[in-house]
């Protein structure tokens, strides 16, 4: 029943409702028929409001925290410098260098800004006008990812917080869009724009801004030039499609889009695009940047190893936290050591090849194959037994591998530091041979051990003088015959009669000389004891031949044992790492080598003047013609020349090869 125009029922209408029954219940039924229509409408509006509330709650808990939003975690490389200041190498996982806004040319704000989004200062973190534009141009085209809307501050979301994803999906967005509107209530307008540089992504391994401008340019970020800004920004937008060095017509076509954005955006003129556009890509492209070429490889391996096992104590992250790491190497020394070294391997290399036959050694060969197809990739992720066999068939027969597998098997290698004894700070390291990759090399300073041959023989005779006798005690050198488990040994080398000094003994390595020397006056015992408390920490064979050095050491080892003899007594042991520093320069462990005295200064006093004599007489005389100052040292040399050594040292340096 209807109520008329001023709310009341008309009399005919109050007549036939009550005298007819059947109107009467038509008018009831279409009366709860409106009733259960507006009280299902209000049931599912509440639900829906409930539904949302709930949705939105569980998108908020999966936000960032106030903490994480205030500190956010930006992979940063770790630096590693040399003590005269020089940076060596960088370990990370994203080759970023964190730079302040100040830092960041005004061309490349504003290219950013015209090209990513022009209404960045007015908006809260989310554009809406723009999203919707999106929206209705996606849906006209059919294609719902066509067209994007994310903000600067968007994007920084999405860069900052990998938890957020950038799968296209709602609850992606909704989150990217919660984030940014938190991020606008925690930063300035300029500190969004300098976290947003200093995250994205540049192509070549360059993250941030920074690195881009070193690895296209090679110049720092605050000195580029309006049409190297817009080639950056250009290639935000992909990095693959617009990369200059592979793609440079793309690359260019979309820079002039950038500029002409600026343009129409107001940030350059007219006639600043037409000059500015015609203008060619110019780079000076780094190639090593994104991977560091370092000076000295091995010496910054074993950095890496040595911090590695630092993290957890530390609770630091090597590769993300942008550690400054201060180490001892001295950069000039070490450009030095290297130039030696590879001057020194050319003609022993071409001696070694003019000699080696591959005809006779097909067996060395054919272990060296197995070796090294083993440890390849492919074949440790083989999963069966037939994939493994094919693997190596492939490989065996693979001409270009072999071929490599003979170049590395006949590479001269070497080991070469230099320490100072003083402190035990290692000032150079060449630990294998610079002319081939070190990649998958090892490390001849610390890694390799090898026997010194005569260039142990200085712990023998030292032994000896801590025993009480002089550099002058004369030892016979008649040949010598020792019984060794049945079988007769004869040293080489001296024996031919008379009696020799200790001190000319060592000079000119008396093998016989330095054997009677370890069974009549310094027994192998505390010769191995004496090597030991002086910095060798291999372990020794108690055997006479010792004496000739048939243990194995490695360079790094003997070389600081020998800076004992040069510091009068006291061993410093080796240091690489003197200090540690978080991205913003706070100290987080300063290091000091351990030091004792190993040997009186009046034993190491004589010995040093005794090994004087190996350079200025004895069988290492030849490279007094290369200098004159007070050095000391013994060369060493092994069965057949397999190895050759020499350590030595003067009042400021130990160095051992």
């Amino acid at each position: 029943m209807k109520k008329n125009g001023k709310g009341k029922y008309s009399d005919d209408e109050l007549d036939k409702y009550f005298s007819d029954k059947g109107y009467r219940q038509k008018t009831k039924k279409k009366k709860n028929t409106k009733n259960k229509v507006f009280g299902t409408a209000i049931i599912a509006a509440l639900v829906s409001v409930i539904l949302l509330s709930v949705y939105l709650s569980f998108l908020s808990s999966t936000l960032p925290s106030l903490e994480e939003l205030e500190n956010p975690k930006l992979e940063e490389a770790t630096k590693i410098f040399s003590s005269d200041g020089e940076l060596i190498d960088k370990f990370f996982l994203q080759n970023r260098t964190k730079v302040t806004l100040d830092s960041i040319p005004k061309d490349m704000i504003n290219a950013l800004i015209a090209t990513e989004d022009r209404k960045f200062y007015d908006h809260w973190g989310v554009h809406l006008e723009r999203i919707f534009k999106a929206f209705f141009k996606n849906v006209a085209s059919g294609n719902l990812t066509r067209e994007g809307a994310s903000t600067i501050t968007q994007q920084l979301a999405r860069n900052l917080y990998k938890d957020i994803g950038n799968k296209i999906s709602l609850n992606r967005k909704l989150r990217e869009a919660m984030t940014a509107v938190q991020i606008e209530k925690t930063y300035t307008k300029d500190e969004i724009l300098a976290y947003y540089l200093n995250t994205v992504y540049f192509g070549k391994g360059a993250y941030g801004i920074e690195a881009a401008a070193q690895t296209y340019f090679n110049k720092n970020a605050s000195y580029m030039s309006l049409d190297e800004c817009a080639l950056l920004v250009g290639i935000l937008k992909s990095p693959a499609n617009y990369d200059p060095v592979e793609n440079p017509d793309a690359a260019l076509k979309r820079r002039n889009l950038v500029l002409n954005e600026m343009a129409e955006a107001g940030f350059i003129t007219a006639e600043r695009f037409q000059l500015v556009s015609k203008d060619p890509i110019k780079l000076n492209f780094r190639k090593d940047y994104a991977n560091f070429n370092s000076p000295a490889p091995q010496y910054t391996e074993y950095v890496r190893q040595q911090l590695e096992s630092m993290a957890e104590k530390y609770g630091f992250d090597l590769y993300r936290d942008g550690l400054k790491i201060y180490t001892s190497l001295d950069s000039r020394m070490q450009k030095h050591a290297v130039n030696a070294v590879k001057s020194l391997l050319i003609p022993f290399q071409k001696s070694f090849n003019s000699y080696w036959n591959w005809g006779g050694n097909k067996e060395i060969l054919n272990d060296a194959i197995i070796k090294y197809i083993v440890q390849s990739e492919a074949y440790k992720k083989a999963k069966t037994e037939q994939e493994r066999n094919k693997i190596y068939e492939r490989l065996k027969n693979d001409k270009v591998f072999v071929d490599s597998i003979k170049l590395l098997t006949t590479t001269v290698q070497i080991g070469f530091v230099v320490i100072n004894p003083k402190n035990g700070e290692i000032k150079a390291m060449v630990g294998a041979n610079p002319n081939i990759s070190f990649k998958y090399g090892l490390n001849h300073v610390t890694q390799i051990r090898r026997q010194p041959g005569s260039s142990f023989k200085p712990f023998v005779y030292a032994t000896a003088i801590n025993e009480g006798y002089s550099p002058g005690y004369m030892v016979s050198n008649n040949p010598i015959n020792i019984n060794i488990g049945g079988t007769v040994w004869s040293p080489k080398g001296g024996g031919t009669g008379g009696r020799i000094s200790m001190r000319d003994g060592i000079a000119n390595s008396v093998n016989v000389i330095a054997v009677r020397t370890a069974m009549e006056l310094a027994p192998m015992d505390k010769v191995i004891d004496l090597s030991h408390r002086m910095g060798i920490k291999s372990d020794l064979p108690n055997v006479l031949s010792l004496a000739l050095g048939v243990g194995e050491v490695s360079p790094l080892e003997i070389t600081s044992a020998y800076g004992v003899f040069a510091n009068e007594g006291i061993l410093v042991e080796p240091i690489s790492i003197l200090r540690i520093e978080d991205r913003n320069g706070k100290l987080i462990e300063e290091f000091h080598p351990e030091t004792k005295e190993v040997l009186s200064e009046e034993v190491a006093f004589i010995m040093c003047d005794m090994m004087e004599d190996v350079i200025d007489y004895g069988t290492a005389s030849s490279v007094r013609q290369y200098f004159h100052r007070p050095a000391a040292g013994k060369t060493g040399t092994t069965q057949n020349f397999g190895d050759a050594w020499f350590v030595g040292f003067t009042p400021q340096f130990s160095a051992g090869v």
